[in-house]
């Protein structure tokens, strides 16, 4: 990929690396940049090399929102033709784990960016939050509604309504950010969730993160249908009977997407 504002590795154990890379912004996330994300990730979905995926920013900042320069002359009409929406869903639409790997701070668009991730490294004394009510605006790319599933109705209301961002600690506690660590640490530790989850069956992962997302979409019943038909469906996988096999035969599996 020839790209301006994110920075993709080579597939090293299954894993691919995404860097955003507009460090003169602190990574805003301009449409170019979404855009970048979401064609480095058909690329990942169409590739079965790449396993999982790791998403960053750098030291300082994973990125601290929308890019206010790009948005500040669309109007009403403007904003309702914006290809944001569909550059968003692009990257919801991503089947395989995508992981983030977050210090500095997070904010608006950057936590949204992060609300679309399947699991959350996060550095000690980062902050997450969605500042928008300050400019007289709110979040536009799903931070109301997925943040009040992660975290409850009430919790996120205060985010929101007063724009005041939370400590990697504290959205630990409330199931926001999956594991913590020492900054420096952040991307070893992102990496190393993602090697772990690129050695399972490939097949049986994806069906799994589509089960769990389909809970924040459906009922109850619903969704335990969902989960029982993908769960039938691997029966006819090679990499369960491998998976099995090699259980019973006290070896590690060789798992192949089959």
């Amino acid at each position: 990929m020839n790209c301006q504002d994110i920075l993709v590795s080579p597939v090293d154990a299954g894993v691919l690396t995404i860097t955003l890379n507009r460090p003169e912004r602190r990574n805003a996330l301009r449409n170019q940049t979404l855009a970048e994300i979401g064609e480095a990730l058909a690329g990942a979905a169409a590739n079965p090399e790449v396993r999982a995926v790791v998403i960053g920013g750098n030291a300082r900042c994973f990125a601290a929102g929308a890019d206010l320069e790009e948005m500040r002359h669309l109007d009403a009409v403007g904003l309702q033709q914006d290809i944001r929406p569909s550059l968003w869903k692009r990257i919801d639409d991503f089947n395989k784990p995508l992981i983030a790997a977050v210090n500095g701070y997070a904010l608006g668009a950057g936590l949204e960016l992060v609300l679309h991730c399947d699991l959350v490294v996060a550095g000690e004394g980062a902050l997450l939050g969605l500042p928008e009510i300050k400019l007289g605006i709110m979040p536009g790319a799903g931070g109301t509604q997925r943040l009040s599933r992660q975290i409850g109705q009430q919790t996120a209301m205060k985010m929101v309504l007063t724009g005041e961002p939370m400590t990697a600690e504290r959205a630990y506690d409330l199931g926001l950010v999956s594991q913590l660590c020492v900054p420096a640490l952040t991307d070893e530790y992102a990496l190393k969730l993602a090697r772990q989850i690129a050695g399972q069956a490939p097949l049986a992962v994806q069906a799994a993160k589509g089960a769990i997302k389909a809970c924040q979409e459906t009922s109850l019943s619903q969704g335990l249908r969902q989960e029982r038909q993908a769960f039938v469906w691997l029966a006819g996988t090679e990499d369960r009977n491998e998976g099995i096999n090699a259980f019973l035969e006290k070896r590690a599996p060789q798992y192949r997407g089959k």
